[in-house]
């Protein structure tokens, strides 16, 4: 895998095999078993869907459960999903992104062991880890096996961020972790396991199937996009620090064929040359931010990304230059201006963060107030590792 040309990262995708890959490691744990599967589009054995791979070998799949976005990958963030059959296999789906978010005991009734098989890219808001959690939960009650085919985290090399206070608990924060939390979905499930972050006195009995021959600190490069959203390695990286301006009244690059990868609005024209025109894009974003206006502000497609790795933290330069050039200060956060813009404190996890950026105070400044919930976190998830 080259690196990108414009800031050379080395991707270790030939050196890693995931933990689907290894089939000769699980598929005798599935013999004779009915077979439940919670994926999506990103659950994939080299070019074919672990769901039509398994099938093929004669694996008995009784249902998949599907997350955000749906099985097959193709609802906008925040759909609801709602039940089905897969056209490709015939299997049930039932959504975990409608009515309901963990499946029912009539769900698992005829599963003997569930596989959770879902890309995640490393961050806080990023939904797919609360579906673990939920499925564990199920798992758990109701005395399921749960078996985790684990993927490498594309920004597991760094973690940082205010950690959540459970006050401001969401659909985009359900944890008491920072926003980038360094772990691997196996190596998640571990620590939702060990300090109990689910409901019921059982605990989830948990297989991992773990990646072969990786570390946190390798690169490894989505083979396929893990949401309609995040669909270029840039924006997998610049996710954690981007994120954050889903909170800001301005867009940020929703609508466009580049999201999370660019931020600016109308009124700071004058202010940045760069400029670009969200649009409607079904199954992306139907109902963007400024649709149709002109938005001036910054393009990060070609900041050079092996500089953000090497200082290993989420950007706030951008946020607070972006608050110092807004005209009207008043309304970079205000949430009234339009549905589409979501809730900061939910997103920072933390009431200050708004407030320091309106204070003005410096990158180094913010960051001095995460440290002490920083150094708790790493200490506690040494115990939940199985890479280095």
């Amino acid at each position: 895998m080259h690196g990108l040309t414009h800031g050379q990262i080395k991707y270790m995708n030939d050196h890693i095999k995931t933990g689907a890959e290894q089939t000769e490691k699980y598929l005798p744990l599935l013999k004779n078993k009915r077979v439940a599967i919670v994926a999506n589009q990103t659950a994939i054995i080299g070019k074919s869907h672990l769901v039509d791979s398994l099938q093929k070998r004669g694996v008995q799949i009784v249902k998949v459960f599907g997350p955000e976005h749906g099985f097959r990958g193709n609802a906008s963030n925040g759909t609801e999903v709602g039940d089905e059959v897969d056209k490709v296999t015939g299997i049930p789906i039932i959504s975990l992104y409608g009515s309901k978010r963990k499946p029912s005991q009539k769900d698992l009734a005829d599963v003997d062991i569930l596989i959770f098989d879902i890309q995640d890219v490393g961050c806080r808001f990023y939904t797919n880890i609360n579906t673990l959690r939920d499925v564990m939960e199920a798992c758990a009650e109701y005395g399921k096996e749960m078996l985790i085919l684990d993927r490498p985290n594309p920004n597991g090399y760094f973690i940082d961020g205010p950690i959540l206070d459970m006050k401001y608990s969401s659909g985009i924060g359900q944890f008491p972790i920072p926003i980038t939390h360094g772990l691997t979905v196996g190596e998640f499930a571990q620590m939702v396991n060990g300090e109990r972050w689910y409901k019921g006195a059982n605990r989830c009995k948990l297989q991992i199937i773990k990646n072969a021959n990786y570390t946190h600190d390798m690169f490894y490069r989505l083979p396929v996009p893990p949401s309609p959203n995040l669909n270029t390695p840039e924006s997998i990286l610049l996710y954690p620090s981007t994120c954050l301006f889903e909170g800001v009244a301005l867009n940020h690059g929703r609508g466009t064929d580049y999201p999370f990868t660019r931020v600016g609005g109308p009124m700071l024209k004058g202010i940045y040359t760069f400029s670009y025109v969200p649009r409607s894009i079904p199954g992306k974003s139907e109902r963007p931010l400024f649709k149709g206006e002109t938005c001036y502000g910054m393009d990060l497609r070609y900041y050079p990304l092996d500089k953000l790795v090497k200082e290993k933290k989420i950007n706030l330069t951008w946020m607070i230059e972006l608050y110092k050039n807004h005209p009207d200060k008043d309304k970079f956060f205000d949430r009234t201006l339009s549905d589409q813009i979501g809730n900061i404190d939910f997103l920072a996890g933390v009431a200050e963060f708004k407030e320091q950026i309106k204070q003005g105070l410096t990158e180094a400044q913010i960051r001095k107030s995460w440290e002490p919930g920083l150094e708790k976190y790493k200490i506690m998830r040494k115990k939940y590792l199985l890479y280095p």
